[in-house]
């Protein structure tokens, strides 16, 4: 497996050394740090990795963006965006992630062009276009290079190149946007995704690792955990604090999701629909 594995991040580095410079939408976790890393060894010094902060944007994940980018050796650059002050981001209508991505996209080759980077890079991998991710049309608008799609790279396979560069997030649970956990329909606004992320905070310092806080109608959440912290997250002790933890920040209703943790949970109410990566 481990020859495989090198190889694999052999095809890698070979991929993004066909273009001449490149600048990489780097969140800091597992998918946009493996194409830093490889990105670093193909073309150094033409390479730069650059977060996007806004308000969606988890301080755990910035600090995590922090460290990867300089255990990589990448030039990291951290702009602001501004997607909350679009109205179509927070109508939150099933397309949020889509005019996110554009205005991450626009910042990113806005920068692009003003400092002589010729493309775009990201992290989406093959799984991800099997989910519904209108992310992806707002990528391939942008013209961004997806080199773990384009070698057929799995999430899978992605962890194994992320220990094979020796990440520390190469089993990181994946940390999409706050705006993720807010169920369609319900506005975004800065209040409610810093009250979600202090929810999963609270959730994190009792010793629940990968936890989801998803916001409904009429201020209820629905928290979703692994399996196996069902348990413990219904003691007595636990299940109170949780309720009474959640409530100082506003939340009405609290409740626990008897399937546990899943990915993109609140796509269920969307049609399913693919929009393939540009391949260069």
């Amino acid at each position: 497996m481990s020859d495989q594995v090198h190889d694999m991040a052999d095809r890698l580095i070979r991929e993004i050394a066909k273009v001449r410079s490149v600048v990489i939408a780097f969140s800091g976790g597992v998918d946009s740090a493996v194409v830093a890393a490889a990105a670093q060894l193909a073309i150094p010094g033409y390479a730069v990795a650059i977060t996007g902060v806004g308000s969606a944007v988890p301080e755990s994940d910035l600090l995590s963006a922090r460290r990867v980018a300089a255990s990589i050796g990448i030039p990291h650059q951290e702009i602001s965006t501004d997607e909350i002050l679009n109205p179509d981001y927070v109508r939150n209508d099933g397309r949020r992630c889509y005019f996110c991505k554009s205005t991450l996209y626009g910042t990113l080759r806005a920068w692009a062009d003003a400092n002589h980077y010729e493309h775009l890079m990201s992290g989406t991998n093959q799984d991800d276009l099997g989910d519904y991710r209108p992310g992806l049309q707002a990528a391939s608008e942008f013209a961004v290079i997806a080199p773990l799609v384009n070698l057929g790279i799995t999430k899978l396979q992605v962890r194994a190149l992320a220990a094979h560069f020796h990440l520390e997030v190469a089993d990181k649970p994946a940390s999409p946007c706050l705006a993720s956990r807010i169920a369609y329909g319900q506005t975004v606004t800065p209040e409610r995704l810093r009250n979600i992320e202090d929810a999963e905070k609270f959730l994190s310092s009792l010793g629940f690792r990968d936890v989801r806080v998803r916001l409904h109608a009429d201020d209820l959440v629905r928290l979703e955990l692994s399996l196996n912290d069902l348990q413990a997250a219904c003691l007595p002790e636990t299940r109170a604090a949780i309720n009474d933890h959640l409530k100082q920040l506003g939340f009405k209703f609290v409740t626990l999701d008897l399937m546990g943790r899943q990915s993109g949970s609140l796509n269920r109410v969307l049609p399913i629909i693919t929009v393939a990566c540009k391949a260069t």
